[in-house]
């Protein structure tokens, strides 16, 4: 039995399979090979598209599917960790409507600055 795990990073989506049953490492990989780019639309903004992450994430477990020689039906569970503060809009459809807002975005600081005076 084999456990997947994803790491949705801004540079690069992380992917590994580990043996459940002796805690070992099959493979590990990254990718894209360079680092995902980082919109930045006006000063102190900082987007991401998230259709880029599942596109990559795609990538990713091909990539250690196809490094580990394991059957992808091996694989009983899956776990993913993400940035540390982001924000992905979606409509009532579960669209994305807009970029992602990600953790180095520092446009609401001064609302931020402002709250802790409060």
């Amino acid at each position: 039995m084999h456990l997947l795990g994803l790491d949705i990073g801004s540079s690069s989506i992380k992917a590994s399979i580990i043996d459940a049953e002796s805690g070992s490492t099959s493979a590990s990989v990254f990718y894209p090979d360079k680092e995902m780019p980082i919109s930045v639309p006006e000063p102190g903004f900082a987007e991401q598209d998230p259709g880029m992450w599942w596109k990559y994430s795609c990538h990713a477990i091909k990539k250690v599917i196809g490094k580990s020689g394991i059957k992808a039906e091996d694989i009983r569970a899956i776990g993913i960790s993400y940035q540390m503060h982001g924000l992905v809009m979606v409509d009532k459809n579960l669209e994305v409507v807009s970029p992602s807002i990600i953790w180095c975005d520092s446009r609401a600081t001064g609302i931020g600055n402002k709250a802790l005076r409060m």
